[in-house]
């Protein structure tokens, strides 16, 4: 092709006709890569034959060319021609005449720049970094303007001589936030930020540039009032969101400039917005700096986004669109309502809830609709982040808010739907004990709003709410009500369905039956009769495209209505309702990608087969293919440039785009994420469910779980795969060790891999948890000498993180943390929470390697000694002696008296730790003191008498049978049951057991129980006279210990225990007059329960 030609070709691509373009595009794509460089660079320097737009598109078009192929195509080229094509780019640069083409220039060097560093940072391209500097200087300000454009596109451009150039970057920034051109000032602030964002780590480079937060201020207000470009705007976002302690020298301003933005109704929107998103983002960043230094304008900040909540358009018809989009997340009513949520989560309920409080009340009693829904609409969006303290204040919230019920505006009805239904989530369950009176008749009433059906539908969808957290005992009793009110308004929707095609209200309402009998459970029975024919109809008939919606909603209500009522009340039509669910797969159809359905089926038939058990195994073969599929799925991704995003995010909202540098955008598709999440939690209920009769699919399923261990764009994705694998490993089990093993290697390692790299705790958590199931499943030597060695490797790392995390927030605590106060505290009490259960399930691990490895796991353990001896420092909060603890009594549990050579590290803590303030500490403290005496052996045996006295003094403690103290108790009586059973050689059973009968009954801890009422058994079988007492004198107390153990169902059922405290007590019966004495004062649950232990 010649030169000629291609600029013909560059006219056809720039052609409004499709046909033409794509032609050229198919045509572009076939010239080789060396070609389109020469044609392109030809076309670019071009400034007599090619116009200004052909000249911008080339620059493009080569920019996009460099970012995928720079390294093949210029690795090729000679030397000589490497340094001819360096130097023809920053000629197009320096020779381009127009603004636009010498912006799009200017981003094609800083492309080759980016490709032209390398991975330790040296810069290759030094004529470039020159070429900045002269263009910087220049006095003409559209090269200086070029230059800053440059740095904003390619910050890191001076990589590792950076530190030798700072001070004249800064010199260079300074000078070019107060030029005298307004358009170089601007691009300032976009080069500034985007070079400090670069350092959003390093507070010595954010110190040393804090000097250029002045100018950047004075230019931001500067775009404000031109209203030219929100450039500005968005460049102090991105640092308020990444560093925003470097805005607070001028935070007062910003939130002065923002406020002033916010309530100026004459500014675009989207000035708006962005100046409300600053405050916004910085409150959520840095809580405790906004409420120290602004904290006086958080009110402000309030009434704003209130007063934006009622810019709302009256919408003709708004009632009774059947097909309601979702509301337009750019109006100002929903960008308010969504700021208002995130300032109350990220400032917390002290800051915001008193202006809450203070300016609704006036809102909810003016004449204008708008005020009223707006400030029913703050309740519901405030009510997560001021929850703490918003519950004193529900009773007066609450009747503030109900009366609008009855609002004769449906929009204010709708919003107090709204209001209640997000209430009864956030408050949940003392929102529903407490107005459930009020709450349900309420909803009811509205579901009457026949002629409002968006009012009606939203009263079933706050209905949900309400029932999904509602303690059944205060449900159950509104039942016959709720029923009859759901199963009418079900008749009358389905016959309107037929009638006039309306369908809102008709689903939401088997959203709102599938809730009630999902709380209801068994009491759900005696209306399952009315229910399930008529939806068992609409899964047959709903067949049409329109009605995919209604028919997976009603599948979902299916499963869950037989969830509720049980297998044998459900499996009579379960057959039934699967022949349904399959027809399409039975048909040999395919349903088609965005069918809403096939998420509701698969949640369906994961119900189903909980209802069935092993009953599913037959519906494997059709349902497995559509799990897998949707399980499979890969999301997509893209890599969009700036040019082509432009116009392409209003049309992808199932899209989500991260910014990577200046020019590029890395788009990832997120419908159908969720499915994804969902299907694979349906594998792993397959798995639990069906054990062996899932062990065909095991291979499969395990091939696409164990990559997904790092599928990072979803954490559901990756705790299903994590959860999945023990689950995995004993439905293998059937098909022999070798498969097992087989399995087991292809797994470990990728599992210890994630457990290194996982950046979420929650999926850690699960990763660890993961870890230790298999090895309980799998038993001794599983792990094998190099994964052993890993696994110690990693639990090493997470402790050492554990400490360092701790010290972060001691740090703070002590004044590391300027604007430290009760807010941070909160958050800093949070982040211990996360760090204590990941201590929970390197806890668990350990257990499970003691238990299955007993003393052969000492050499490892010993290279974690020193991190876990440390958990018992006396300077460690609480939860880490709990746990360090945990971890010791393991050791004495599983190598008994070898554990003796480590006493120095634990004795002497886990003794003193029965006095210890915390519950927890005294029940693990309590809990080692019973594994000695049963495990630790004669070694152990005067350490057990020694720690009697102690135990004795927890039991009968004041408060020992408090709620909060009953389990440190229990465990203290089991550890002195011990003692005496197994290793009381040095204790004086004389004087302890008459003591050890008035500890008794243990009614809590179904792991404990079983030992005391063994050694019950025992002592009373031998006729022990401190238990037995004196002509039998303590019998009618044996018997009502004993039949309180058996009312409260503390002893498993199947129990030998169990069996012979039951045993005993028949004993008794056959002496009529001692057994009636022992039963005639015993409680009527103990009666009952006595009754019960004879015909058994």
């Amino acid at each position: 092709m010649a030169a000629g030609e291609f600029s013909g070709l560059l006219a056809a691509l720039l052609s409004t006709d499709n046909a033409i373009r794509s032609k050229a595009e198919e045509t572009y794509e076939q010239i080789a890569t060396e070609q389109k460089v020469n044609f392109l660079l030809g076309a670019i320097s071009d400034h007599v034959n090619v116009a200004e737009d052909g000249r911008q598109l080339s620059a493009v078009m080569l920019r996009r060319l460099f970012s995928t192929e720079f390294e093949d195509f210029f690795g090729k080229l000679p030397d000589e021609q490497k340094a001819q094509l360096k130097n023809q780019i920053i000629l197009c640069v320096q020779n381009e005449p127009n603004k636009n083409c010498r912006r799009k220039c200017a981003d094609l060097a800083a492309e080759v720049a980016r490709n032209l560093t390398d991975e330790d940072g040296n810069n290759l391209w030094p004529e470039f970094l020159k070429f900045l500097f002269d263009c910087a200087s220049s006095a003409n300000p559209e090269i200086k303007e070029v230059a800053l454009h440059m740095f904003a596109s390619i910050p890191n451009v001076f990589g590792s001589q950076e530190q030798q150039y700072i001070d004249v970057i800064k010199q260079m920034l300074l000078a070019s936030l107060t030029d005298q051109s307004y358009d170089v000032r601007f691009t300032a602030v976009r080069a500034a930020g985007n070079y400090l964002l670069l350092h959003d780590k390093d507070t010595g480079i954010q110190k040393h540039f804090a000097d250029l937060l002045g100018p950047i201020m004075q230019v931001t207000v500067q775009s404000v009032e031109n209203q030219d470009d929100e450039a500005c705007l968005k460049s102090l976002i991105d640092v308020a969101e990444a560093m925003p302690k470097f805005l607070r020298p001028q935070l007062a301003e910003i939130f002065a400039l923002c406020l002033k933005m916010v309530t100026n109704e004459e500014l675009g929107d989207s000035w708006r917005h962005l100046a409300l998103e600053l405050v916004v983002t910085t409150a959520e960043t840095a809580p405790a700096m906004v409420r120290k230094v602004c904290g006086d304008n958080i009110g402000e900040v309030v009434q704003s986004c209130l007063k934006l909540m009622t810019d709302i358009d009256e919408e003709e018809d708004w009632v009774n669109d059947d097909d309601p989009e979702e509301e337009d997340s750019d109006s100002n009513a929903v960008v308010a309502e969504c700021a208002l949520d995130r300032l109350a989560c990220g400032l917390g309920g002290k800051s915001v809830f008193p202006h809450i409080m203070s300016i609704t009340p006036t809102m909810l009693q003016s004449p204008d609709w708008k005020h009223r829904h707006a400030a029913l609409m703050a309740i519901s969006a405030s009510g997560e982040g001021c929850h703490k303290q918003m519950e004193p204040y529900l009773p007066q919230v609450m009747d503030g808010v109900i009366n609008f019920i009855q609002d004769p505006h449906p929009r204010v009805r709708y919003a107090c739907c709204n209001a209640i239904g997000q209430m009864a989530t956030d408050f949940a369950p003392i929102f529903e004990k407490k107005f459930h009176a009020r709450v349900v008749p309420g909803l009811l009433m509205l579901m009457d709003d026949t002629t409002n059906p968006r009012v009606q539908a939203h009263a079933g969808a706050a209905l949900v709410n309400f029932s999904e957290d509602c303690p059944k005992n205060i449900l159950v009793p509104y039942l016959p009500d709720i029923m009859s009110k759901l199963e009418a308004v079900l008749k009358s929707k389905l016959d309107e369905l037929v009638q006039k095609g309306t369908k809102l209200v008709l689903e939401q309402i088997i959203t709102t039956i599938a809730s009630v009998a999902d709380t209801a459970e068994d009491n759900f029975i005696q209306h399952y009769d009315r229910f399930m024919p008529l939806l068992k109809f609409m899964i047959s008939n709903a067949n049409t495209p329109e009605l995919r919606l209604l028919r997976g909603k009603t599948i979902e209500c299916v499963s869950l209505i037989g969830l509720a009522v049980g297998g044998e009340k459900f499996s009579p039509d379960a057959s039934e309702v699967m022949d349904l669910l399959l027809s399409s797969q039975i048909k040999g159809e395919e349903m088609a990608e965005d069918d809403p359905q096939m998420s509701y089926m698969i949640s369906a038939w994961a119900r189903i087969c909980k209802i069935l058990g092993a009953g599913f195994a037959p519906y494997l073969p059709l349902v497995m293919a559509p799990v897998m599929k949707t399980a499979s799925m890969k999301p997509e991704v893209a890599l969009l440039d700036n040019d082509e995003l432009t116009g392409v995010e209003e049309d992808t909202e199932d899209w989500q785009f991260v910014q990577l540098g200046e020019q590029q955008n890395f788009g990832i598709k997120t419908a159908g994420l969720e499915d994804k999440a969902t299907a694979c939690q349906m594998l792993v209920c397959y798995a639990r469910e069906l054990k062996e009769h899932f062990a065909e699919y095991t291979e499969e399923v395990v091939k696409l779980m164990v990559p997904m261990l790092k599928f990072y764009f979803h954490d559901g994705v990756r705790t299903a795969a994590a959860e999945s694998l023990p689950f995995l490993l004993e439905c293998a089990k059937i098909k022999g060790p070798q498969y097992l093993q087989e399995m087991w290697g292809f797994m470990l390692p990728e599992l210890l891999k994630s457990i290194e790299t996982e950046p979420e705790n929650d999926v850690l958590a699960e990763l660890l948890a993961s870890l230790s199931r298999c090895v309980e499943l799998l038993g001794k030597d599983c792990l094998g000498p190099h994964g052993l060695e890993e696994a110690v490797t990693l639990l090493d790392k997470t402790m050492v993180e554990h400490f360092k995390r701790a010290e972060e927030r001691a740090g703070k605590r002590a004044g590391g943390e300027e604007d430290y106060d009760e807010g941070v505290e909160e958050q800093l009490e949070d982040e211990n929470e996360e760090d204590v259960y990941i201590l929970s399930k390197v806890g668990d691990l350990v257990h499970a390697m003691f238990s299955t490895h007993g003393e052969a796991f000492l050499p490892a353990f010993e290279k974690l000694l020193p991190q876990f001896s440390k958990l018992l420092e006396p300077n460690r909060p609480w939860s880490d002696l709990q746990w360090g603890l945990c971890i010791f009594d393991d050791l004495i549990e599983y190598t008994g008296g070898t554990s003796l050579k480590y006493q120095e590290v634990f004795l002497a803590r886990l003794m003193g730790s029965m006095t210890h303030t915390q519950p927890e500490v005294r029940q693990a403290a309590a809990y080692g003191c019973g594994v000695m005496g049963q495990n630790g052996g004669p070694g152990y045996a005067q350490i057990c008498c020694q720690a009697v006295p102690l135990l004795v003094e927890l039991i009968q403690h004041p408060e020992a049978r408090a709620v909060e103290n009953i389990n440190p108790t229990e465990n203290a009586i089991s550890a002195v049951t011990k003692i005496l059973k197994f290793n009381g050689s040095a204790c004086n059973m004389d004087q302890i057991l008459p003591v050890w009968l008035n500890w008794l009954p243990v009614t809590e801890d179904i792991d404990e129980a079983p030992y005391v009422y063994g050694f019950l058994a025992d002592l009373v079988q031998a006729n022990n006279p401190h238990i037995l007492g004196e002509n039998n004198a303590n019998l009618p107390r044996v018997v009502a210990i004993i039949a309180e153990a058996v009312a409260v169902d503390v002893l498993p059922t199947e129990s030998e225990e169990r069996r012979r405290v039951i045993e005993i007590v028949k004993q008794i019966q056959g002496n009529a007059s001692v057994f009636d004495a022992c039963v005639a004062n015993l409680s009527q649950p103990q009666k009952t329960a006595i009754q019960e232990m004879l015909s058994s």
